[in-house]
């Protein structure tokens, strides 16, 4: 495909999934349609869809890979895995509570909550795209900096799952059970509490036998 041609088609693409993001945060997964997208995107045939994705599912995955700073992110993640824990929790922190930067991401946040719960096969599909992924990312990052002995030896999916819960619990009291308190806190303060606090439990000098 010639250069321009590639610009052409990339430029589309990035079109249709921007339009998909309004679409399924609006409407929730299974209601959306190709014609909502198609004309949310300004195309005019649906069908146009198929050139570009294979199904609703696969635009479905490549919109949550594309608009989610989180799986950006994690997508590098065997570059990181010597790099000191607090450069990349950090990182992984901020890049995660950014989906409230994103008001199409946070709409597109509370819809998967809601069908999560409402629809397992919805549950299914978008943990296999993002939760999962993010917590074998965490996992394997936390026994490697275990194995180089950066970290205190505890359960790694469990420690995993220690750093996420605080980042949670405050993009759900920012968006979901509203506490006017977790207005006054910023991304980044949230994001760096969670970590120094995690970091702190995880020091490799840490005596697992004090309190």
């Amino acid at each position: 495909m010639p250069p321009r041609d590639e610009h052409d088609y990339e430029a589309r693409r990035q079109q249709i999934i921007d339009a998909a993001l309004q679409v399924f945060s609006s409407e929730g997964f299974e209601k959306a349609t190709n014609k909502d997208i198609a004309r949310a995107a300004r195309i005019k045939s649906p069908g146009l869809i198929y050139h570009y994705f294979k199904d609703k599912t696969d635009l479905f995955r490549q919109v949550v890979e594309e608009r989610a700073p989180a799986l950006q992110f994690i997508l590098h993640g065997d570059e990181m895995l010597d790099l000191p824990p607090r450069e990349v929790l950090t990182e992984f922190a901020q890049t995660f509570v950014a989906m409230l930067d994103n008001r199409a991401s946070v709409a597109m946040f509370k819809m998967l909550l809601g069908e999560s719960i409402r629809k397992p096969a919805v549950a299914a599909m978008f943990n296999h795209i993002a939760p999962m992924r993010g917590v074998a990312f965490l996992t394997r990052y936390l026994e490697h900096q275990m194995d180089l002995g950066t970290l205190r030896r505890i359960d790694s999916g469990a420690a995993a799952r220690c750093l996420m819960g605080p980042l949670i619990a405050f993009v759900l009291t920012r968006e979901v059970f509203v506490q006017a308190d977790a207005a006054t806190l910023t991304s980044k303060t949230m994001a760096q509490t969670a970590v120094d606090v995690f970091l702190n439990g995880m020091a490799a000098t840490h005596d697992s036998r004090s309190g």
